[in-house]
């Protein structure tokens, strides 16, 4: 059999009496002839299961895993420890096989589940309320945009540092993209985003500041300081964050901010290929009606023990379409319970001694490698978390194959992003890297810059 979904003349041919049309031609003619495909698709023969099998195993091989090499990868997805509780309990069938958590049929575990989840990344931000999850830290930042766009009431700019995640200023761009508002870019030379410059571009009208810190570049921004200067023209701050640096860092309800997002996949998230990951976002209790997604909140039954039930369902299949504040049609259920059971593991203690450890590292790995000939901390005056950008002597990506090739992921090279800089590379460094790992890579390193020729 050369395939195994069958459609043949005949089934299509009842399918389209079935609906009422004679023809594929009649069935399509609503749509202008000009919108249509009309170059052949340049499909490959169809294959059997075997060979279809045979062929994604080929692929797949092709994959290179980030335990095959040590990682210095960062960039929004990094290589933390998972204690295995977390495995143990996401793996329980109850969970693992859920249907869609969105529906009032939801079972009490689930929904207890996701309260707890919610509860802690209240106690990690300082903020009143959070929702049950999103995708992903890109679409909780275009999320939490949209929602200042309904609680400002203002249609003029959202002001984007250049520091934040270029992805996540992509989507941002995206989801505006059709509104009134226009995304700016803020530029940010020395790695930050300069209070004197938010100062001079805000106004009136500006709807929303996002920032990130620890941002992209792995640097602390001035939050507190920014917050003043955009909470000063009645516009809202929001601030993405590295859930994991809140062990040691003020929260950004301490900052100031208004709503918080991060990207979840350090807390119990393994690193697969960009995802899926688990998209984190807290407010201010007052903006709890404009929030996206839905809330799980705690009651009694009527024989008055707990239980729990969807509180607020703010879609268009639950309120008046007009009143909706996002098409976010469901949460990453599974992904949000890892993160409740990795924080619940760790405690507030663990976190704050896996902070410090990632903290320590990573301060040893750039002194370590800046003793390298050329090797610079490319913004040398700024504090950083566990990221860091170093500046190279030669074009960073220059240095991955041979590095790579003696058993290390070393880093980001930058201009995929911002292709002035050739040289910068991003390094991130966790609780799972060893000083001898470190060692190793700066050894390395030193041994490929030691190979090449003399410029002078």
């Amino acid at each position: 059999m050369s395939g195994y979904l069958v459609n043949t003349a005949a089934d299509q041919a009842a399918m389209l009496q079935r609906i009422g049309v004679s023809s594929i031609e009649e069935l399509f003619s609503p749509i202008p002839r000009e919108l249509r495909l009309t170059r052949p698709l340049q499909l490959p023969q169809g294959m059997t299961e075997q060979e279809l099998t045979d062929h994604i195993q080929t692929l797949a091989r092709q994959n290179q895993s980030a335990v095959e090499r040590i990682s210095f990868l960062g960039g929004g997805a990094y290589d933390h420890f998972i204690p295995s509780v977390v495995d143990v309990v996401a793996s329980r069938s109850e969970f693992y096989t859920a249907y869609t958590p969105y529906q009032a049929e939801a079972s009490q575990g689930t929904l207890q589940a996701i309260y707890e989840y919610q509860t802690l990344i209240c106690q990690l931000t300082g903020m009143d309320v959070a929702n049950a999850s999103l995708y992903d830290g890109a679409s909780a930042a275009a999320e939490a945009m949209l929602m200042a766009l309904a609680i400002t009431g203002r249609s003029g700019e959202v002001l984007l540092a250049e520091s934040v995640h270029p992805e996540y200023r992509q989507v941002v761009a995206t989801y505006a993209a059709n509104l009134k508002c226009r995304v700016v870019t803020l530029p940010t030379p020395a790695g930050f985003l300069d209070p004197a410059e938010l100062t001079r571009r805000v106004n009136e009208q500006t709807v929303c500041v996002i920032v990130q810190s620890p941002n992209f570049f792995g640097h602390l921004e001035e939050v507190a300081d920014l917050a003043k200067v955009t909470k000063a023209v009645g516009a809202l701050l929001i601030q993405s964050f590295d859930p994991i640096s809140l062990g040691i860092l003020p929260r950004p309800a301490d900052y100031g901010a208004d709503i918080a997002v991060a990207e979840g996949q350090g807390l119990g998230i393994p690193l697969g290929y960009g995802g899926p990951y688990l998209g984190i976002l807290a407010c201010r209790g007052e903006y709890v009606r404009k929030i996206p997604g839905r809330l799980v909140g705690q009651t009694t039954d009527r024989h008055g023990q707990r239980c729990w039930t969807l509180t607020l369902q703010p879609r268009e299949q639950h309120i008046a379409r007009a009143r909706a504040t996002s098409n976010i049609c469901t949460n990453q259920g599974l992904y949000a319970l890892r993160a409740a059971v990795y924080l619940a593991a760790l405690g507030p203690r663990g976190l704050r001694e896996t902070a410090e450890r990632c903290l320590k590292l990573a301060h040893f790995a750039a002194r370590r490698l800046c003793e390298l000939p050329g090797v610079r901390l490319r913004f040398p005056d700024r504090p950083f978390f566990k990221e860091f950008t170093l500046e190279l002597p030669m074009a960073a990506e220059a240095v991955l194959p041979p590095l790579r090739q003696a058993g290390y992921e070393p880093g980001l090279p930058l201009s995929r992003w911002y292709p002035q800089w050739s040289t910068a590379m991003s390094v991130a460094v966790t609780e799972r890297r060893t000083r001898g790992q470190i060692e190793g890579l700066a050894e390395s390193l030193r041994h490929y810059l030691e190979s090449i020729p003399s410029r002078s």
